[in-house]
């Protein structure tokens, strides 16, 4: 017995593990969802994992890569036993690794509508630092 507790105190220490997909901050639950790039710029509903099961996230339009969006209510319940958390859905955008030649046309097409200018290879970090202090 530890000298600053009375007889009869019951001390319990819980550990508890780390879920593979959902993080606690809090009352909050906080997770990541991919989105790809038509839903980020067009906007839509997507289908993401809750404490409760499935639920609907309406992605708006524009949404920027690790925007952090929120459902509420769909955290952890409070202590006091009225109402809960939020869950907070950061947003990572999916970008495809093998596009098809039509796809690739497409997307350079929509680079030139833009005014970009299209550069398939990509730099070294050793260049984008020459060119920054060359």
């Amino acid at each position: 017995m530890r000298p600053d507790k009375t007889p009869g105190d019951l001390e319990i220490t819980l550990h508890v593990k780390p879920h593979p997909f959902f993080k606690r901050a809090g009352e909050d639950v906080l997770c990541q969802v991919p989105i790809t790039f038509p839903q980020a710029a067009l906007g839509g509903e997507v289908e993401v994992p809750t404490l409760d099961g499935k639920g609907k996230l309406r992605i708006p339009a524009g949404t920027q890569p690790g925007a952090v969006l929120r459902i509420k209510q769909r955290g952890i319940p409070k202590r006091s036993g009225v109402g809960r958390g939020d869950q907070l859905v950061e947003v990572a955008l999916e970008v495809p690794s093998a596009l098809t030649a039509k796809q690739k046309d497409l997307l350079e097409a929509f680079a030139r509508e833009l005014g970009e200018d299209v550069q398939p290879q990509q730099r070294t970090f050793m260049e984008k630092l020459k060119d920054l202090f060359g």
